[in-house]
């Protein structure tokens, strides 16, 4: 029992990280209709900007370095949103899905081989928040992972507040439900288009910069938390938020339970992304709306 408790809470604390990064890619898609296939990337960028803003600025306090790196990549994703998303939304392009399929995945491959020639191939690692472990009862939980599912936590609580009691929360929720309709009332689509790319992508990177200290950061970093955070948002409803915690937290124990319980331990972490994958392929069979998705005609 000790040991399946110190899998579930290993599992619960990756989750909400998880879940964060989600949080984005779920808040890009239900207000732009587009799937970001760079937010792996702007994922890296957070670890990178982290570990270069405490290396410049000795003294730094970590907390700040990882809340800069949000806002500055938030920034880059303002930037692009409005250059190279706009346009789409504007009737400029003839085909828009298959538009922004190969705009982002442009995209990623850009800041990928950017990064390879600006950081180089070696791992990068920022100084920790704090040093040791925790002890939970169970377990025993590194400082690093322990502080970033609590300041996740914190964000995700943050963020929900944001969507459901504020202007720009209900005016964004709007858009997401009819972009028509919200102009007709006063709001404005397109700039409601750019809070949520920049939102959405600042998210990744404060994410990126969490777990940089634990998991360090290379150009390739971005590729396996951008998948979980694709099968995130299908597990929990395209689009919904809720959602995407729920699968965050899901994936997370699936990955923990399913390694920990592996026959042969030196495979488990090896296949640790394919648990989570087996639980996206039944929700797709017996669910294929997802947890929290809507129908639609």
């Amino acid at each position: 029992m000790d040991y399946l408790l110190a899998l579930a809470a290993t599992g619960v604390i990756m989750g909400i990280i998880y879940a964060l990064m989600a949080m984005g890619l779920t808040l890009i898609f239900s207000i732009l209709n587009v799937i970001n296939f760079a937010h792996g990337e702007f994922y890296m960028l957070g670890g990178y900007f982290s570990y270069f803003l405490l290396t410049l600025f000795t003294g730094l306090n970590p907390f700040v370095a990882v809340f800069l790196s949000g806002l500055l990549v938030s920034v880059i994703g303002l930037i692009f949103e409005f250059f190279f998303l706009r346009p789409m939304h504007l009737g400029r392009i003839e085909r828009p899905p298959e538009y922004a399929v190969l705009i982002t995945f442009g995209l990623s491959f850009f800041l990928q081989n950017l990064a390879l020639a600006v950081f180089g191939p070696y791992p990068h690692r920022p100084t920790s928040f704090f040093s040791g472990a925790v002890d939970l009862g169970v377990v025993r939980v590194s400082t690093d992972r322990l502080t970033a599912s609590v300041l996740s936590l914190i964000l995700l609580g943050l963020l929900l507040l944001l969507i459901n009691k504020t202007w720009i929360g209900k005016a964004l929720q709007a858009v997401s439900q009819n972009k028509d309709a919200a102009a007709v009332v006063g709001i404005n689509p397109l700039r409601m288009n750019t809070i949520a790319f920049s939102l959405g992508v600042g998210l990744a990177a404060i994410a990126g910069a969490l777990l940089a200290p634990s998991f360090s950061i290379m150009p390739d970093v971005g590729a396996v938390p951008s998948i979980r955070s694709y099968v995130i948002i299908v597990l929990g409803g395209m689009g919904s938020i809720p959602g995407s915690i729920l699968g965050g937290v899901l994936i997370g124990l699936v990955e923990s339970l399913g390694a920990g319980y592996f026959p042969d331990p030196s495979r488990g972490l090896t296949y640790k992304t394919s648990f989570g994958l087996i639980i996206f392929a039944l929700v797709l069979l017996f669910r294929p709306r997802g947890f929290f998705g809507r129908k639609e005609r």
